[in-house]
């Protein structure tokens, strides 16, 4: 991806972060866009062109986030071996878990 693009999807993804903390114990690192959207309304007073102009703002930036994971992976795959792949594929798994448990990535196993 052009290093402009790359810019611009940080620069609009780090102030829109903010608005998924603090995050709950227990709970996923990513709201569903619903609830950031109502976030935003409540602290920032949307109006509702603004609601929807934030949640196309928000479906776009999945996508570019899925098409640079997608990148990545096909990436990693052209360098590492099948049986690493796996092995990061377990990692990931795991990774996704302690995440949704609300587990520490410090914690011991």
């Amino acid at each position: 991806m052009n290093k402009k693009l790359m810019g611009t999807l940080l620069a609009l993804s780090i102030p829109l972060t903010a608005f998924s903390l603090p995050q709950q114990p227990g709970t996923s690192s990513h709201q569903d866009k619903g609830q950031k959207i109502e976030r935003m309304t409540k602290e920032l007073g949307l109006s509702e062109d603004q609601k929807t102009k934030v949640g196309a703002i928000f479906d776009e930036e999945k996508m570019k986030f899925k098409a640079l994971h997608e990148e990545k992976r096909a990436r990693l795959q052209g360098v590492l071996t099948p049986e690493q792949m796996t092995k990061l594929d377990a990692l990931h798994q795991q990774h996704r878990q302690q995440s949704s448990s609300g587990e520490s990535h410090d914690q011991p196993q």
